[in-house]
């Protein structure tokens, strides 16, 4: 006797892509921070595939997101493991990691990812300072900080006296050392420039009160070949790749005239 088998065929969808909350996937984009997108979707300043967004809304890399008129797009760096953020800190923010501390630039910049600073810059300084999700880049700039170049532009209490950039540039004695040769030009009465490779705790300021100057505002604008540019106070922005190419170019360099 013949035997018939029937087999059952199921047919299974395709799994539907994982939604994320649309303020991560502004963040993102490096277009700003968490907060400030929850308050552009409150503004009604936000549209999900054309219609205006509402808040708590989720969407996918299928959707299409507009703030105003621009639309968003992911930057590729963004989803790339080696990536570094140029963040503009403001005065008041801490380089720190510790949650403890309300102050600490990761809980002000909220990005979706864990980030870690580069270095760090003091709390009542204000300027350019980098952050990457990458541990083995931290550790390679540092590595390499006495190699590489940073910029500050200061301003003091009191009017600058002439022989003041001469004798900065030389070095100066300060928490039991002598500070290494620099790069000093006055731009003004009391503001000057100051470029150096090394990074001692609060050096500007101790080589400024060495003279018997007070450092009434410090800001850094350059990090090797990176400027600050035009990032507003509190903003961020990806390096390019190009910007990255050079960094791990210049880096390889450092770890070869180390070795």
């Amino acid at each position: 006797m013949e035997t018939i088998i029937t087999v059952s065929l199921l047919t299974f969808a395709p799994m539907p892509e994982e939604k994320i909350s649309l303020n991560k996937y502004i963040s993102s984009t490096g277009y700003c921070s968490r907060r400030e997108a929850d308050k552009l979707i409150e503004q009604a300043r936000v549209s999900v595939n054309g219609n205006i967004a509402l808040p708590g809304a989720r969407v996918s890399s299928n959707d299409k997101i507009y703030i105003d008129d621009e639309l968003l797009k992911v930057k590729k760096t963004a989803r790339q493991e080696q990536f570094i953020i140029a963040f503009n800190k403001p005065i008041g923010i801490t380089s720190t990691t510790d949650e403890k501390d309300r102050t600490n630039l990761i809980r002000f910049i909220n990005h979706p990812k864990r980030i870690f600073p580069i270095g760090r810059l003091d709390k009542n300084s204000e300027g350019l300072i980098f952050l990457t999700s990458n541990g083995d880049i931290v550790n390679k700039i540092l590595r390499a900080g006495n190699e590489h170049e940073k910029e500050y532009i200061v301003t003091v209490n009191k009017k600058l006296t002439p022989d003041f950039a001469a004798k900065m540039s030389k070095g100066v004695n300060i928490l039991g050392t002598t500070t290494l040769p620099c790069k000093v030009r006055t731009l003004s009465g009391k503001t000057f420039s100051i470029i150096l490779k090394q990074g001692l705790n609060r050096q500007i300021r101790r080589m400024c009160e060495v003279f018997g100057y007070e450092v009434i505002q410090l800001k850094r604008i350059r990090i090797m070949h990176i400027q600050l540019g035009s990032i507003p106070v509190g903003k961020w922005r990806y390096l390019s790749e190009p910007e990255m190419k050079e960094l791990m170019k210049m880096l390889k360099d450092s770890n070869n005239q180390q070795e």
